[in-house]
């Protein structure tokens, strides 16, 4: 792959797409391809073959997809599953279909078991029983990773899947009824420390831990992938280090400013144990991470305060 390689980021307008039109521009690559969800459908798939026909790309990244946190998985399953589904086997039925030489799928740490041995390897999947709160979008992306590995099994492509870990940054998703628990966090706390408000509730015991990697980082390891891996095994892609929800709580409060005290709604579900990723496999290929958690944090809360978004809530 070159810079003129000619790459469609599906997705480019959400949270990991964005990151990646970012990165990969920075690295020189400038022939991008980008579509909107209001200039191209992708659960129509004679849109997408259409574009596909049009386009001719040489390299997909798969980047779009339907997400939420643990509230919207879990009141809206067929949603999680079935568009899911729609928008990858048309991505990836369409990139075979029209010559495309290499193509990354991206999915989700929550593919693998619930109670998987920590740090999870790659070879946990299908493993056990996975979370109820978010099985239908894992559901979906495992669909996808396996219908990748059977293209590079009987037509021999060089489809790709990555698994990344928990994810937050530029231009994530901060509203409370569909966001992750990171955003969340700092709009709940920022919001309270505006209205002066003497407390904060949140889901949980706070005792699960998890892994978080800032999006730009994401998108390094995807460019990384896309130049020098070529295998159909699943890769994941983390930072190797976790906290407990209490912990990121805390370090949210500080950075918002928020003073008052944090109280705990056990009768609220708490999500996996821990989801922590053995990235191993990818460490041995030559990359890591390279923004920690206390800066990756405050590049966030700035963005979101520039966006004029920082702003109480009506």
């Amino acid at each position: 792959m070159n810079t003129d390689t000619r790459i469609f980021i599906a997705g480019h307008r959400g949270l990991v797409g964005s990151a990646c039109v970012r990165v990969f521009q920075a690295a020189g690559y400038g022939n991008l391809v980008t579509r909107s969800r209001a200039e191209l459908d992708l659960r129509d798939t004679r849109a997408v073959e259409a574009f596909y026909a049009a386009e001719r790309p040489e390299v997909v990244v798969v980047a779009a997809a339907k997400v939420g946190g643990i509230l919207a998985n879990s009141t809206r399953p067929v949603d999680f599953l079935l568009h899911n589904l729609e928008i990858q086997n048309n991505l990836i039925r369409g990139a075979h279909e029209h010559g495309v030489r290499k193509l990354l799928f991206l999915g989700s740490s929550c593919i693998y078991p619930k109670l998987a041995p920590q740090p999870i390897r790659e070879a946990s999947l299908l493993t056990g029983p996975l979370e109820p709160t978010n099985e239908a979008y894992a559901i979906a992306k495992i669909a996808g990773i396996r219908l990748c590995q059977a293209y590079a099994q009987q037509n021999g492509a060089k489809f790709l899947s990555a698994m990344p870990t928990n994810l937050y940054g530029i231009g994530d998703n901060f509203d409370l009824q569909t966001s992750h628990v990171l955003p969340a966090l700092i709009r709940r706390f920022h919001e309270a420390g505006e209205r002066g408000d003497a407390s904060v509730t949140l889901w949980g015991s706070g005792s699960p831990r998890r892994e978080f990697l800032f999006a730009d980082d994401l998108a390094e390891a995807c460019l990384f992938l896309l130049q020098k891996y070529e295998s159909p095994e699943i890769v994941n892609i983390g930072c190797g280090e976790d906290l407990t929800i209490r912990e990121l709580a805390e370090q949210i409060a500080r950075l918002t400013g928020f003073t008052g005290e944090v109280r705990w709604d056990t009768a609220k579900p708490d999500g996996t144990p821990r989801k922590l990723l053995d990235v191993s496999r990818l460490a041995a290929l030559g990359w890591k991470p390279r923004i920690p958690l206390a800066e990756g944090l405050r590049k966030t809360y700035d963005w979101w305060l520039a966006s004029g978004r920082g702003t109480i809530s009506a």
